[in-house]
């Protein structure tokens, strides 16, 4: 979309200047807003026309069954769904008794604008209805970071060129009606009507609805307030029944008279909280709200924002559209986590139903690094909430005779809801990513006090599973059989690498952290010699090498698999999935996305310079990219690699990906993983980033298009900000007491007096490896 200039590039912002009915749905995923536990898409404020209505509180879902041709022993019984919540943000406009709807009449002008900075979306539109009245429309929406449940829109009509008779209807709408599903596997499951009426009020300018799902039992309280400015003998009348509270304002405007309505709501779900409670809850919300204003309301949102920026913002010079990407994907993830407090962070965060709203290992791998190093506390919360479901971990793993805990592939609340086990019961690698984002976050920032309560636990029963799962064989090499890998074209395999390359780093991070928590491992029930086979697990490792090949297999056998027929696949057969039987993929050699390439990036001291660039070589010319999770992890090590071009174009894809609608499902909801995959490729590829225990090395290399990139990260409690040029870095400790890095393996004391400065090492010549037919990068 970003071609057409649909949006146009600007470096803080995302502005759509004309209204395109034909990618309205991906729009309102674009425009979006959130703080992780309220979510609005960017639907127009009077509800019609749509692309898909979406209104939605983090951990709301309902269950349905999960059908199966055949029954068999430990399949999943049930499915979860995100629903689409009360929808308070409608405000319907008639003018002259016509309603203000785009499809009709003559629109003149119309233009939304994501401000980044501000973290609101403001519309502005002329419009001529079919009997010739003109009015022009404004708005301004916002989702509060400061203020979880609360989300506000103003709303304002002028009267253009002639008197109008204007209607708003400001309403709070349940169980609206949603298209139908498309067929394709990763839209959503569309559930009719899943809320069952509890309450409805409407009393004076103030609405409220409750409702309960009708199988998981949640209880939604949605509740709005209103202030309303207009010329003399603006009336109000408010009505309610089971699914629709309603305030309706009727004015008369002259020309150049304004109507505002400014429109306060408040969000509140529970499974277990009575619905006088529930009343109370959103009540109370809305009066914090009220006490804060419209303007107080702005007000909060900026600083936050403003605070947020100063931390994470990354700077990049010689490309408009990546700079602007990178701000865009920087707002969405921090949308995505900041404020869902010990629940899941969903692949498409709470921008659309794609997927049917479920987290997966995506979280941990991509989006929580990025919030690690820029908005910690919400990636303690994200862990807690891994922690709260470890019931249901263990009891999958006790299902499935091991030990430990077993998270679920894909999830809502926690228990596996994935119905296809080869992708699903079979990754079993999300316990090493979840390990992994542990040892990340608290060597990041010290917070030994998160790591004795919630990371120990963790560590343990995911050292637990693997310690059950494996073999040592006849040689003493221990072995991770009939696992899937984060590859879903390779399923139920033997030693997959990077499965087993996190799961050595998982056991032995749960070694260390037990010995230096004994209490809460004697809590757990850990002793020495539990430990000691964790270690002795991790030391002997399977790692398949191809000796003749000189690569590494990305699992046992991989590299004598048969070749898949790229030169015989249309472009119009991918993704693959789409196309052809998992059958057929399963035995061919053909990656769906970085999965031996993502072990490089995750696991880098296992991989010298040389066997890195071979194994890229190897596996670039097999990767199709058909999962957005790919290009980030193929541009930080096609950097490393010194084919800067070529994660130049990487780099592009990641950061384009909704912008430009690339996978063509934006329209489902945002890729938030890819979205956090543009600051992975940026830092980790071109800055080199990478983490030594609870220390930082970089390894910096520019593009030719880049002049220059600059970035902070916070790390034990130090603000460290990175600007690299073609030919030096410097590095300046904004905050904190003094601190030792490494700059391309050296050693650098950087302490507050000032930046030090490092020069750029040669970049390795090799030569550029192939991609398959048809799907290299976009040449920029």
């Amino acid at each position: 979309m970003i071609t057409d200039r649909s949006y146009t590039v600007e470096p803080w912002c995302v502005r759509e200047t004309r209204l395109d009915l034909d990618v309205l749905a991906q729009s309102e995923s674009v425009f979006a807003l959130s703080n992780g536990h309220v979510g609005w898409r960017g639907n127009l404020d009077e509800g019609e026309p749509h692309g898909l209505p979406g209104s939605y509180l983090n951990g709301v879902h309902e269950l349905h069954p999960l059908p199966y041709a055949e029954a068999g022993y430990g399949y999943p019984e049930s499915g979860q769904t995100v629903i689409n919540v009360t929808n308070g943000k409608v405000l319907r406009l008639l003018v002259d008794d016509e309603p203000f709807d785009l499809r009709y009449g003559r629109l003149v002008a119309h233009e939304r604008v994501l401000d980044l900075r501000r973290g609101v979306l403001e519309r502005t539109c002329e419009w001529t209805s079919p009997a010739g009245s003109t009015v022009r429309v404004r708005s301004t929406r916002l989702v509060s970071l400061a203020q979880r449940a609360v989300a506000a829109v103003a709303y304002e009509v002028e009267a253009v060129g002639s008197r109008s008779r204007v209607v708003i209807q400001s309403e709070l709408v349940a169980n609206e009606s949603l298209p139908d599903p498309d067929g394709d596997p990763r839209a959503a499951r569309a559930l009719k009507s899943p809320l069952e009426p509890e309450e409805d009020v409407a009393v004076g300018r103030r609405l409220r609805l409750v409702h309960r799902t009708k199988r998981s039992g949640l209880r939604v309280a949605v509740a709005a307030d209103h202030e309303v400015s207009g010329p003399e003998r603006t009336t109000l009348s408010s009505e309610s029944n089971v699914d629709v509270a309603r305030l309706t304002v009727t004015s008369v405007l002259e020309p150049g008279q304004r109507l505002r309505v400014e429109k306060l709501v408040a969000h509140g779900w529970s499974g277990v909280r009575s619905r006088p409670a529930m009343s109370d809850q959103v009540e109370a919300a809305l009066a914090a709200a009220g006490h804060s204003g419209w303007k107080g309301l702005l007000d909060e949102q900026r600083a936050y924002l403003d605070d947020f920026w100063t931390r994470a913002d990354v700077e990049v010079d010689g490309d408009e559209e990546i700079q602007q990407a990178v701000r865009f994907a920087l707002f969405h993830v921090l949308q995505a986590g900041a404020r869902a407090e010990q629940r899941a962070i969903p692949a498409k965060g709470l921008t659309g139903s794609g997927y049917d709203g479920h987290a997966f290992w995506d979280t941990e791998t991509f989006v929580l690094p990025l919030l690690t190093y820029t908005a910690p506390v919400a990636v303690a919360e994200a862990l807690r909430w891994r922690q709260n479901t470890l019931p249901a971990a263990r009891e999958r793993a006790a299902q499935l005779g091991l030990r430990g805990a077993a998270f679920p592939w894909r999830t809502i609340e926690g228990s596996e809801g994935s119905a296809y086990w080869p992708a699903g019961t079979a990754a079993f690698h999300v316990n090493a990513d979840i390990a992994d984002a542990v040892v990340r976050y608290v060597a990041a920032t010290g917070d030994r006090d998160f790591e004795r309560s919630t990371g120990v636990e963790l560590l343990t029963e995911t050292a637990r599973l693997w310690r059950a799962l494996g073999h040592h064989d006849a040689h003493g090499h221990f072995h991770i059989d009939g696992v899937t890998g984060p590859d879903e074209y390779s399923a139920v395999a033997d030693d997959n690498v990077y499965t087993n390359l996190m799961a050595r780093a998982n056991l032995l991070a749960a070694a260390e952290a037990v010995e230096r928590h004994p209490q809460e491992a004697a809590r757990l029930g850990v002793d020495d010699e539990e430990s000691a086979a964790w270690r002795d697990a991790a030391e002997a490792m399977s790692v398949p090498y191809n000796h003749e090949l000189g690569v590494h297999e990305q699992h046992a056998g991989f590299t004598r698999y048969q070749h898949w027929d790229f030169d015989g696949t249309r472009p119009d057969q991918y993704p693959l999935l789409l196309h052809f039987p998992y059958f057929d993929l399963y035995r061919k050699q053909v990656v769906k996305q970085a999965d031996l390439v993502l072990a490089m990036y995750t696991c880098d001291s296992h991989f010298d310079d040389e066997q890195l660039a071979r194994n890229f070589a190897y596996y670039e010319p097999l990767t199709v990219r058909d999962s957005s999770l790919s290009a980030c992890c193929q541009a930080v090590i096609a950097a490393r690699a010194g084919h800067l071009r070529l994660a130049y174009e990487y780099t592009a894809e990641a950061a384009l990906m909704d912008l430009a609608d690339l996978e063509h499902n934006t329209r489902d909801g945002l890729h938030i993983a890819s979205l956090a995959g543009t600051w992975t490729a940026l830092v980790a590829g071109f800055g080199g980033l990478r983490r030594d225990a609870d220390s930082l090395r970089f390894a910096p290399r520019l593009p030719e298009r880049f002049s220059r990139l600059a970035f902070s990260v916070q790390v034990l409690g130090r603000c460290l900000r990175v600007e690299i040029g073609p030919e030096k870095t410097a590095y300046t400790l904004l905050s904190g007491a003094p601190l030792t890095i490494r700059h391309h393996g050296e050693p650098v004391h950087v302490n507050g007096d000032g930046p030090v400065v490092r020069p750029a090492p040669p970049v390795p010549a090799r030569p550029a490896p192939s991609q398959p037919t048809h799907r290299g990068p976009n040449v920029r």
